[in-house]
């Protein structure tokens, strides 16, 4: 197979990206048939389609594999630019990670920031869940993950960060009425609980491991914010299942109490990165590694 052209590869880029071949297009400053030209050139290149119009736009299989591939080779660019051109002022390199929500309310922001400090970065951080940070990878949407699934993609490695400890809390007033004679299946069915949102398996396969209690017996809020898991859970409105690391303050003051101590969770975290990561990306990732390997539990 000839070279790729990669004007192909960047307009696929920006469509998935930006979910639109009209933004995409005026992105690229082109007109919307111009894109469209473009993105069927590949697919009449590769003899496959790239994309699936839908509603999101999704990558195929063949798509997910070149965006991935056409990020690299802007990666290596950005790290090889300054080498080359010393004096000329030099652009931000964006940088799009994976990480779970988790990560973000304890140990990940410190864990960059003397990265953001140090080096003129775009940082775009993807929430996700912690079982699927790798999709962003595969997809080329980012370039690093946070992640509990130790083997790496190929063409990537994962580094061990060490384990998130997590406990079921409330507090007082909600223990009392709910909680009274114990966290059990009975009781669970009538509490409130919290959970990311309808997709959060941490939560579903805690339950349902540790009490047999499956899904549609008890109800959950649903709320896409860590820190609101706190907030709400000291107000007494539900219990939920929350990292001890991001709540010490709050167990050791009785803000909120840990009401099923012999009912715990430990998820192990990895750090996910591409094999031939250097530069500003490199120091991404060593900080990474190094500040969790500090915080969380070993």
């Amino acid at each position: 197979m000839a070279n790729f052209d990669y004007k192909l590869l960047s307009a696929l880029t920006e469509v998935i990206e930006l979910q639109s071949f009209e933004l995409a297009a005026n992105k690229l400053f082109i007109s919307q048939s111009a894109i469209s030209q473009r993105i069927k050139s590949l697919e009449e290149y590769i003899g496959q389609p790239v994309l699936i119009r839908s509603q999101p736009i999704v990558l195929t299989t063949a798509g997910e594999q070149l965006v991935s591939h056409f990020k690299k080779v802007k990666q290596l660019e950005n790290e090889l630019a300054p080498v080359l051109s010393p004096d000329k002022p030099r652009q931000p390199v964006k940088v799009s990670l994976a990480v779970n929500a988790d990560s973000i309310a304890t140990w990940f922001i410190q864990a960059i920031t003397p990265v953001l400090q140090s080096h003129r970065i775009e940082l775009n951080l993807m929430i996700e869940h912690e079982e699927r940070t790798l999709d962003k990878l595969r997809t080329g949407e980012a370039i690093g993950a946070v992640s509990v699934i130790e083997k790496p993609l190929k063409g990537y490695r994962s580094f061990r960060l060490g384990k998130m400890e997590y406990c079921l809390v409330a507090n007082e007033a909600f223990k009392d009425k709910y909680f009274k004679h114990g966290v059990n299946k009975e009781s669970l069915k009538m509490a409130p609980a919290i959970s990311y949102d309808h997709k959060d398996d941490m939560h579903v396969r805690f339950i349902a491991k540790r009490f047999n209690l499956a899904a549609s017996e008890y109800y959950c809020h649903s709320v896409r914010s860590s820190e609101a898991f706190v907030a709400l859970a000291k107000q007494g409105v539900a219990y939920c299942l929350l990292p001890k690391l991001q709540i010490a303050n709050e167990l050791a003051s009785g803000e909120l109490i840990n009401i099923s101590p012999e009912n715990e969770l430990i998820e192990t975290l990895y750090w996910h990165s591409w094999v031939l990561v250097k530069g500003v990306n490199k120091d991404i990732s060593q900080h990474i590694v190094k500040s969790a390997q500090q915080k969380l539990a070993s």
